[in-house]
Parts: structure tokens; C-alpha cells; sequence
């Protein structure tokens, strides 16, 4: 009882949380020991809006012929089922460094959804989910510096880990008072365009989609993240790791997927993210990537074992964002109540590695 009313006071006041060890999370690499992963359905990429603490998006990444890199992701928020704020953000990269990058986040008023939850409203915004459920347009005029006009098709299996894809917290488990849920479009084709102030931008090329829901607050369900994004012209590789705060005995969560055109090759929780080397960074002292490695394993549909990695140096990073300045105030508030919080993420993007995982792209941030 002491526990849990310990826990219920870190979920209203974003205090640390007590220890309460790995018995107080079920991973959901549990799940995938019997299942790797499940094919998504409509029903799983519906919005959750749930009325208690949360934080839930849709990230849409891009990696275009034009030369770009790009994602577009909307943002809900809920703090303690008393305030519920939404965000677009939009980021764009040239890879090859001749424009600065461009950064729009900016708030959405009358949030609705479809009567079905599976597409997003708001003024001057519509994220839509076709019938056939393979394709997303996306729409919005919410910002003059981005204005988006996409569309997003599906050409691989969407996938979720195990039966859920869902991790989760508590000393309960049967009554868990926290998740993490993370679904995935791996690998898709884009079209349409971004118009900035320097003109539009042709956006044609591959797209991945991460759907995700933190059904908690963010910093107390995870203290670390490596997120990877491989597209090539053949396969694409995506990975998802966190690690848990001391509080949930550190224990680290890794979803992944290798697919083709068509077909999964691979997919479930038995990958790892590597930092094989680091420099201190100069300006805060965080120990930021240099070199990585990354390896997705399993079976395939045949029960072969399968295994593919991507290892190399990481070129100049594209940006490191410090959390508690540039992302949305809502979320800013739920981390900056954790004593001594102050997170970064560094964002790069190699043209090429040699492995056996096929070029060109792959974008990875960490923090």
C-alpha cells in the first residue's frame, strides 16, 4: 500500500519514483517469446486519447530522392486527465547541409478524431486513415513556413511486438498503473510536397510510421532511447530501445523489424543498440555516439534464424536538441518536475554503411 501511494504521488507531483525493481514491469519481449510480433489491424493504430496522464503521437519520417530528410508528427497530451494540449511538429533536413534545418511546432485548437479513432483533427490539420486502411494523407496549414500536402502508403506489413506491443508498469501487473505501446508502418512510399519559404519541396520517396503511447508520464517510463530508421532500396530496418529509469531495475526494451516489399523478414524484441565509441560532448558533457552498432535478430516465416546489423562511424550529427528548450511546453513541465532531469537528443543520418543490410539511408537518434 506504502508503494502505491507513493506511486500515485509521483503521478500528480512528476516526483522521482521510489524503487521498485524489474518485478514491477512486464516487458513486452515476454510477449514475444511466444509471438515475435502480429500484423497490425485498424483497430491498432486507432488513437487511444486516454483520459489519465499520457503523452501519445504519430510520427510520420521521411527520407526523400529530393535530398531531405524530414518527419512530421502530431502530439497528445494529457496531464493528470486535467489538460489536454496537441502539437504539430514538422523538422526538415538537407542532407547535404546547403539549408538550414527547419523547425515548426506549433499548437492545435478543436482537436476531434473520426468516429472510429483512426484519423486526427484539428484547425487547419487532417491526418487521415484511407478505408482500405493502407494509406495516409496528411494536410495541414497550420504553419505558413511548412505547409503540408502528403501522402503515406503502406507497402510493407504494419507490425506491433508480441500480441500488443505494449510494456508495462506496476507492482500489479495484473493492475499496471503505466504502459509503453509502440506500432509501426516500417517501410512505405511518399508523395506530395512541404512548401517553405524557400519553395516546395518534392517530397517523393520512403516513409516509416511510429505510432506510439506513453501511457504515463515520459520520464518515468523511460530514462534513455535509441531509435533507428534504415531505408533502402530494397529493405528497411527499423529499431525502438528504451531503457527504464532506476525505478524499474533499468531494464532496457528493444522492438525491431527488418521487411521487404510485401514481407516481414524479421521482426521482435531480440536486437540490441550499441555505442561502440563516444566523445564527451563540449557543451554539456553527455557522452554523445561516435561509432554504433546495430542488430536486429530472429526467425523468419520458415523458422530459419535470421540476423542482420548496420556498424560504422557516424557522420557530423544533423542537430542535438536539448529537451527542455525547443519541444512543447506541456511536455517540458512533465520533465522538468524530475529532480535533475535534462535530456538531449543528437540526430544523425549516414548516406551509407557497410553491412549487410543494403544502403542508402539511415537515420538514428539517440538520448
Amino acid at each position: 500500500m506504502f508503494k502505491w501511494a507513493q506511486q500515485q504521488l509521483a503521478n500528480v507531483a512528476g516526483t522521482q519514483e521510489p524503487i521498485y525493481g524489474p518485478s514491477a514491469i512486464k516487458s513486452v519481449a515476454e510477449e514475444a517469446k511466444e509471438q515475435p510480433y502480429s500484423e497490425l489491424t485498424r483497430e491498432d493504430v486507432k488513437w487511444q486519447a486516454m483520459e489519465s496522464t499520457c503523452v501519445e503521437s504519430q510520427t510520420f519520417y521521411f527520407t526523400t530522392d529530393s535530398g531531405y530528410f524530414v518527419f512530421v508528427q502530431v502530439i497528445y497530451s494529457n496531464v493528470a486527465g486535467i489538460r489536454t494540449t496537441c502539437q504539430l511538429t514538422t523538422k526538415i533536413f538537407r542532407l547535404d547541409g546547403s539549408k538550414p534545418i527547419l523547425w515548426c511546432s506549433t499548437p492545435l485548437q478543436n482537436v476531434e478524431f473520426s468516429e472510429d479513432k483512426t484519423s486526427f483533427f484539428a484547425d487547419d490539420l487532417a491526418i487521415e486513415l484511407s478505408e482500405d486502411g493502407t494509406t495516409y494523407s496528411i494536410k495541414s496549414m497550420n504553419d505558413e513556413r511548412a505547409i503540408v500536402n502528403l501522402t503515406v502508403k503502406r507497402t510493407a506489413p504494419g507490425i506491433k511486438m508480441g500480441k500488443t506491443g505494449t510494456t508495462l508498469f506496476g507492482t500489479d501487473l495484473s493492475a499496471p498503473w503505466g504502459s509503453m505501446r509502440h506500432v509501426f508502418w516500417p517501410r512505405c512510399v511518399s508523395s506530395g510536397t512541404i512548401t517553405t519559404p524557400d519553395g516546395p519541396i518534392d517530397m517523393a520517396g520512403k516513409a516509416m510510421l511510429s505510432h506510439a503511447l506513453q501511457g504515463m508520464k515520459p520520464h518515468h517510463a523511460a530514462a534513455r532511447w535509441n531509435f533507428v530508421n534504415f531505408q533502402g532500396p530494397t529493405y528497411s530496418a527499423i529499431m525502438m530501445e528504451f531503457t527504464t529509469p532506476p525505478s524499474y531495475g533499468s531494464t532496457v526494451v528493444n522492438v525491431g523489424a527488418v521487411v521487404r516489399d510485401g514481407e516481414v523478414i524479421v521482426a521482435g524484441c531480440d536486437n540490441t543498440a550499441t555505442h561502440l565509441e563516444s566523445q564527451s560532448d563540449s557543451e554539456n558533457d553527455w557522452p554523445e555516439p561516435t561509432r554504433v552498432r546495430f542488430t536486429w535478430k530472429g526467425t523468419d516465416s520458415d523458422g530459419k534464424p535470421v540476423e542482420a546489423s548496420i556498424e560504422g562511424d557516424l557522420e557530423e550529427r544533423l542537430d542535438r536538441i536539448d529537451i527542455m528548450s525547443e519541444v512543447p511546453g506541456f511536455v517540458k513541465n512533465i520533465v522538468a518536475a524530475a529532480a535533475g532531469t535534462k535530456p538531449y537528443v543528437y540526430q544523425a543520418c549516414r548516406s551509407s554503411y557497410f553491412s549487410n543490410l543494403l544502403p542508402p539511408r539511415l537515420a538514428v537518434a539517440f538520448y
